[in-house]
């Protein structure tokens, strides 16, 4: 049996639980009104980490943790749908998560760098994703404010 075998078969005792008892009305807006942005370390399981269950939280993994484009336009649609579609609904809380010995501190090492840019990435977005010391790159907490105009259409 291959890993995927496994996951599959997995799956189907997952599908066969009351999982579906214990997930948020509309997926948009999780049952703890979280939305975590992570690495994509597997170290780092938002849900082993944070006490998590499924449909507590939105969560969206990275290397390094990073709010990239592809995080902000998903962030931006979640955000709009909440706007139109939940207008009266408690916004979430937006937890940034990044950790010690992440291997995107690889990233700042030069000959690695340096080597990756000859296959078309700049140099510059390397250095500025790597996570070398996590209570630099990341302190405190971010609560998405949403103006109230916005809010009162």
């Amino acid at each position: 049996m291959s890993n995927f075998d496994e996951l599959l078969e997995n799956n189907k005792r997952f599908a066969a639980t009351d999982f579906k008892d214990h997930l948020p009305e509309i997926p948009f807006l999780p049952n703890r009104q979280v939305y975590v942005l992570t690495c994509i370390d597997p170290r780092v399981d938002p849900a082993a980490v944070l006490g998590l269950r499924l449909g507590d939280a939105i969560v969206a993994r990275t290397v390094g943790g990073r709010a990239n484009p592809s995080f902000l336009d998903d962030l931006a649609w979640i955000s709009y749908l909440h706007e139109t579609l939940t207008p009266d609904a408690d916004w979430f809380e937006i937890a940034v998560i990044h950790h010690t010995d992440c291997g995107s501190a690889l990233m700042a090492d030069d000959k690695l760098n340096h080597d990756f840019t000859q296959r078309g990435f700049e140099e510059e977005m390397l250095r500025a994703t790597a996570v070398t010391d996590p209570a630099v790159t990341v302190s405190g907490r971010l609560t998405l404010v949403v103006p109230p105009s916005s809010r009162d259409r």
